[in-house]
């Protein structure tokens, strides 16, 4: 289902807007795709990995001997054989990095700081011999009280993960002081305190989310070899390429001409896999053992020791008026970082009240380490857990002055113009749009039913933002002399976006999608391109496209002037071949030039980068759920679900909905399932699929997109980025559903059954 709002009329697509067949899908089905752990090279070494057994502790001393004497072992590697990597944070695609910190989690130095942190690996003969080699190696701690959550963290006897690390933005007072609070953010708008005062209700509550993973299908892996001239080569499934070229040139202190990175097909990300574990390792020991060498992680490894999300504790206000105007927000947002700075959690506090038109906001932003993985990106990071948070308060504000929740929140919708509590204002938006879909929807409108005995029903909304990004992309297109045409980009394709890409050559063209043939190159074949991440592959890789065919149009014009021999501003580039304007009727399709390309100048390649920071559009998303509550259990089944998002325009609609549906059961599975469950010394207790619980087909419903195109000016084809925002909503609404239905709110993720029992037992 789609509806396009917009007053003008929408250009006329040949292509965009279709459902073609992706064209990877039969590689995938019949299982020829080739992924990081399938890579296989003459000569070829596995790897394993010594991981810590404690969540913190002082590494006293590494004795490698042992395995070293075992036959078949050929190399082995300790923090040691890394360089020393200089302290500074780094810009680097959505977010930045600290090369040190990044160093120290690949191998850890002086500490281990968190259940699984790498300390040694070791290259062998076959897997089976790794891995007793692996067991062999013995490492002496010291072992030290670990601090699991923020609020812990934050108290002034916490035990202290980092020596050298001081609050950055914290009282003056305590500059000095060692800290496990990284960074404090403030941000503020308007007069809060005036806001409070001309508020008639005025709502405060604190909300705690946990410790979540991707959940990734796919475990990490890395192939890895080194030439006798230093030259190394890297196979793995990533998110980017470039990224994992400059972060390995960055820990082990190489030039980047000295590495070649090839993608590999990827089996999920999800933002997990936007930075490095196992590559530097690969490296290392191929160069150490002059053999190429494969690592790939166990599930436990994955869950132990790759980036989750960001658990946090959050603490909103917010007033409304009598008439349903939100007056003032003012919210304190602490988030696990992990075992290293850097978590989400400025970009929480940035989108917690962007979807509302609030003159008055102030957020407080805490990064905090804790004695857990170092956490990474996981889509639209920091957003879910605020939204959370602030949509369960305007939910319960609404029911406390008499109002529809979606009414109040369409009263307060952000519009163009509408400042955010960063800073910057909205440009052209669709979320009052997206409101009016959802009041519209045949959702809305139906009955809600009731259930029997203890078991009751509710139904909840919520709306979510996230920023978009745009960043760097190459694309390269090749005429073939057939008139066919080869597209290379560098972008790893996740959700289709080889296809997309080839949707939008093929429209400028004018070529059937099947004539374009799509692939993604290692970092020697294509220009710098920055990670599929931040819903950027379509918007700004396919901007890259757009760009790149608009110069095969203009060699297209110039050889046929050439042929006509007339002036190049006498022809036109048209629906897939260029027309005489002088000369009625005169015409020479795509072909016929690809054809006589090497008699007009020579073979005729499109190319075209672009830095798309302007060209980003924001993306809102909502969900509706119906809930069905067992009062004895405390066990919540969804029963119904529709997903909600302004995509500006759906280049392939399939794949549009792939992405909003897929977003939805993530955050279903965060919000009642999924968290990261430690014992009290910082054992992962949970380090498998079985019981690191993600819901799997029997626990959802079918899960209906409905696609609003409100068009991003700042792109040729409307496009805003669709891949993350559908996850901010979930938990908020399933919360919204269960206060529905039993008047109890629940104030804590995942809402599972005991949490939902306690809840219900407490409520008024």
């Amino acid at each position: 289902m789609s509806t396009n709002p917009m007053e003008e009329a929408p250009r006329e697509y040949r292509v965009i807007g279709t459902r073609p067949i992706r064209h990877d899908g039969i590689d995938k089905v019949t299982g020829r795709a080739v992924y990081g752990a399938d890579v296989s090279l003459p000569g070829l070494l596995h790897g394993s990995v010594v991981r810590s057994p404690h969540a913190h502790a002082r590494i006293l001393s590494i004795d490698t001997s042992r395995a070293a004497a075992l036959p078949g072992v050929k190399a082995i590697v300790t923090s040691a054989d890394l360089p020393e990597v200089r302290d500074r944070e780094e810009a680097l695609g959505e977010g930045s990095t600290n090369p040190r910190h990044l160093s120290h989690n690949i191998l850890a130095h002086d500490k281990v700081l968190y259940h699984g942190h790498a300390v040694a690996a070791v290259a062998a003969t076959s897997p089976h011999v790794a891995a007793e080699a692996a067991g062999l190696i013995q490492v002496e701690y010291e072992v030290l009280p670990p601090v699991l959550d923020v609020r812990a963290a934050m108290a002034d006897d916490a035990p202290i993960l980092h020596a050298d690390l001081r609050t950055a933005g914290g009282d003056p007072k305590k500059a000095g002081t060692p800290s496990n609070v990284a960074m404090i953010t403030e941000f503020e708008i308007g007069d809060v305190e005036a806001g409070f005062a001309a508020a008639d209700e005025i709502i405060e509550r604190t909300f705690d989310t946990a410790m979540v993973h991707q959940g990734y299908i796919e475990p990490h892996n890395a192939v890895a070899k080194v030439d006798p001239d230093g030259q190394a080569t890297v196979w793995c499934s990533t998110q980017g390429a470039f990224d994992v070229r400059h972060l390995c040139a960055e820990v082990l202190g190489l030039p980047l001409s000295k590495l070649r990175v090839y993608p590999a097909e990827i089996g999920g990300g999800f933002g997990g896999k936007t930075t490095i574990y196992l590559e530097p390792l690969a490296i290392l020991l191929a160069r150490a053992s002059g053999h190429p060498v494969k690592l790939v992680m166990s599930r436990s490894d994955v869950l132990r020791a790759t980036g989750p999300t960001s658990g946090s504790h959050i603490r909103v206000k917010m007033g409304v008026t009598r008439d349903g105007t939100l007056t003032a927000v003012d919210a304190s947002l602490a988030y696990e970082a992990g075992a290293y700075p850097g978590s989400p959690v400025r970009m929480g506090a940035m989108c917690m009240a962007s979807p509302f038109a609030i003159e008055n906001q102030r957020m407080v932003a805490y990064d905090v380490c804790v004695n857990r993985p170092k956490t990474a990106a996981y889509r639209a990071p920091g957003a879910t857990n605020a939204a959370f948070a602030c949509e369960t308060i305007v939910d319960e504000l609404a029911r406390k002055i008499g109002m529809d929740p979606l009414e109040l929140r369409r009263k307060n919708a952000a519009h163009e113009g509408t400042p955010m509590v960063h800073g910057p204002k909205h440009r052209r938006i669709g979320c009052a749009e997206l409101l009016e879909a959802a009041q519209r929807s045949d959702h809305a409108s139906a009955p809600l039913g009731n259930a029997d005995g203890p078991r009751k029903r509710g139904r909840g909304f919520a709306t979510g933002y996230w920023f978009n990004a745009g960043l760097q992309s190459s694309a390269t297109i090749s005429i073939n002399p057939d008139g066919t045409a080869s597209l290379v980009t560098g972008s790893p394709d996740i959700g289709g976006t080889r296809t997309s890409c080839a949707m939008m050559a093929a429209e400028e063209l004018g070529l059937p999608v099947e004539l374009v043939r799509p692939s993604v190159a290692d970092t020697d074949s294509i220009g710098l391109t920055d990670v599929t991440g931040g819903s950027r592959v379509t918007l700004a890789t396919g901007l890259a496209v757009h760009d790149a065919a608009q110069d095969v149009k203009r060699q297209l014009c110039e050889r046929a002037a050439r042929t006509w021999k007339c002036a190049i501003e006498e022809v036109r580039f048209d629906d897939g071949g260029v027309d005489s304007l002088v000369q009625d009727g005169e015409r020479l399709s795509l072909a016929e030039l690809a054809k006589g390309a090497g008699r007009t100048g020579g073979p005729i390649v499109g190319r075209a980068t672009v830095n798309a920071q302007r060209n980003v559009g924001s993306a809102f998303g909502g969900m509706m759920v119906d809930v069905e509550v067992d009062t004895e259990t405390g066990r919540v089944d969804v029963t119904r679900c529709t997903v909600f998002q302004d995509v500006g325009k759906a280049i392939h609609p399939a794949y549009v909905e792939g992405q909003m549906q897929g977003g939805a059961v993530q955050g279903i599975g965060w919000a009642l399932n999924e968290e990261y469950v430690y014992d009290d010394e910082g054992h992962l207790e949970n380090d498998g699929f079985l019981d690191y619980r993600m819901p799997v087909a029997l626990d959802l419903p079918m899960i209906e997109p409905v696609i609003i195109e409100v068009a991003n000016p700042a792109h040729p084809y409307g496009v805003r980025g669709v891949g993350e925002v559908s996850i901010v909503a979930p938990p908020a609404a399933i919360a919204n559903a269960i206060a529905d239905a039993t008047g109890a709110r629940v104030e804590s993720l995942p809402m599972s059954p005991p949490r939902v029992l306690a809840a219900l037992h407490t409520r008024p």
